[in-house]
């Protein structure tokens, strides 16, 4: 996959878990980068459903110390969170929701990317290459 990272992008929950996933070299290696290039460059988005996700399966599958955990949130996770909860963003995923057939936590995610002014959505989760409202799926794991 040749990414320039030149525009906006949004890392769906798999990102940042396959980021510590040591059961696959090649999609850690990739997800890790992506979560560099995010905060290097300013251009990389999460939303608070992507924040609790994450702290919800690492807190299971990775079994973190809580040290370690506070600090990947204040070097990771608060940096690159800029989406949070109101009536707008719920609407918005509902209308996506129902016209795309999704189910509502990824019209959550794709409302997020959208309303974050994405261009792309860094997800395994959707179809690659989908544009979704202007919003470009891309799976980053795909040869």
């Amino acid at each position: 996959m040749n990414d320039n990272y030149g525009e906006r992008f949004f890392l769906d929950t798999n990102i940042l878990i396959y980021s510590f996933d040591h059961s696959d070299k090649i999609k850690r290696n990739k997800a890790q980068e992506l979560v560099s290039v995010a905060l290097s460059s300013g251009l990389g988005v999460i939303s608070y459903q992507v924040v609790q996700e994450f702290l919800n399966v690492a807190g299971k599958k990775f079994v973190f110390p809580s040290a370690k955990l506070r600090l990947y949130f204040d070097k990771v996770l608060d940096p690159l969170c800029e989406v949070y909860p109101d009536m707008k963003l719920y609407r918005f995923a509902v209308d996506i929701k129902d016209r795309f057939k999704f189910s509502f936590y990824d019209s959550l995610i794709i409302a997020s990317a959208i309303e974050s002014d994405c261009k792309v959505l860094y997800s395994e989760d959707l179809q690659d290459g989908q544009v979704l409202l202007g919003l470009k799926v891309k799976n980053p794991f795909s040869s």
